[in-house]
């Protein structure tokens, strides 16, 4: 079954229907509605759109670099992800102009952005200074700070922490990873859109159980009593995974979003040997960027593919941002090209 490329495309038929015309701080103008909502059950297959071909690579790569607790793009730039290139190019030229305003009075100018991208590539030195965002995600999810009581210690691993609770407790309703430090805030590039995330357990019946033992078995029963499972090593909780986003690029940027928090659940899942279930986005200004409308209504019209892609995970390591993935049967219709707005 695919009924998120659905859900998606109804999405982009209410911004375009009912959303209102908004200004941004990209300067490029937006139509957006208020509040909504994304709903995906993994048992139905990882959730790539189909109706567009997805940056697979890139995805994994910007969750490995969260993960790590990185924030300087030169780990994605070496690693062919060109996501955060326009937000540190930025960054680069408001830094020159301080230094030597527009006048160019020096007779120094600015790199072009591939030759600010080369440098990264090439020069160390030039990276560290140039390529670092400040505290955004990989700083909040792994090293959280000011900890009370630990200023002068390093911050809080939430992941580490959520890892953990869901351990230790997993009913408990604070497995909460938060990046909207306030006290941060000002510090960094670009404030974090998807702003935080909770995990959420439940325990599986027997039958559950049975049916999820049975579907990777070669000998399949239904005379198993939980003992036997507990045995086997087999899963006793399901886990679901809900992230709230303040901000959303509805055609570039939540399609990503859908897919990391996909693999980011698949992953807590295997750290914790339970079966992920249901992933939940929040959204709250959902928008089209204007210059996003065409490409928007193009989508719509593409008929889904009736089944969405299988993943195979091995060499999971959370804590330290490593994982080997397959994405299996995976078929798309071809990219749609649209500009990113910095």
């Amino acid at each position: 079954m695919n009924k998120l490329d659905e859900q998606y495309q109804s999405l982009l038929k209410d911004i375009l229907e009912n959303g209102v015309k908004k200004e941004d701080r990209t300067g490029t103008g937006t139509i957006s509605v208020f509040g909504r909502q994304i709903r995906h059950n993994l048992n139905d297959g990882f959730p790539l759109l189909t109706t567009k071909k997805m940056a697979i690579k890139s995805i994994m790569t910007e969750l490995k670099w969260f993960l790590k607790g990185d924030t300087n793009i030169k780990y994605l730039v070496d690693n062919g992800c060109k996501i955060w290139n326009g937000d540190a190019y930025k960054k680069y030229l408001d830094t020159f102009t301080e230094t030597f305003g527009t006048a160019h009075a020096y007779d120094v100018y600015p790199l072009s952005e591939s030759e600010f991208i080369d440098e990264i590539k090439t020069d160390d030195k030039f990276a560290e200074q140039y390529g670092e965002l400040g505290p955004i995600y990989g700083k909040q999810w792994k090293s959280w700070s000011p900890v009370a009581g630990e200023i002068n210690k390093g911050g809080k691993d939430q992941i580490k922490e959520l890892i953990k609770n869901l351990k230790e407790n997993p009913d408990s309703r604070r497995l909460m990873v938060n990046a909207w430090n306030v006290g941060e805030l000002s510090e960094m590039t670009l404030p974090p859109c998807h702003y935080g995330f909770q995990v959420y357990t439940r325990e599986l019946n027997l039958d559950e159980r049975i049916d999820f033992h049975n579907k990777g078995s070669i000998s399949k029963s239904s005379d198993y009593f939980h003992e036997h499972l507990d045995d086997m090593g087999v899963p006793k909780r399901a886990i679901s995974l809900m992230w709230n986003q303040r901000s959303v690029d509805t055609f570039l940027g939540l399609p990503f979003n859908i897919a990391s928090y996909g693999m980011l659940l698949h992953l807590l899942s295997e750290e914790v040997n339970m079966i992920p279930e249901e992933l939940i986005g929040n959204l709250g200004d959902t928008h089209l960027y204007s210059n996003h409308l065409e490409q928007a209504k193009e989508q719509i019209n593409r008929e889904p593919f009736k089944f969405l892609p299988k993943l195979k995970l091995s060499n999971v390591d959370v804590l330290n941002g490593e994982f080997d993935y397959e994405i299996l049967h995976y078929e798309s219709w071809p990219k749609l090209l649209a500009p990113l707005s910095n």
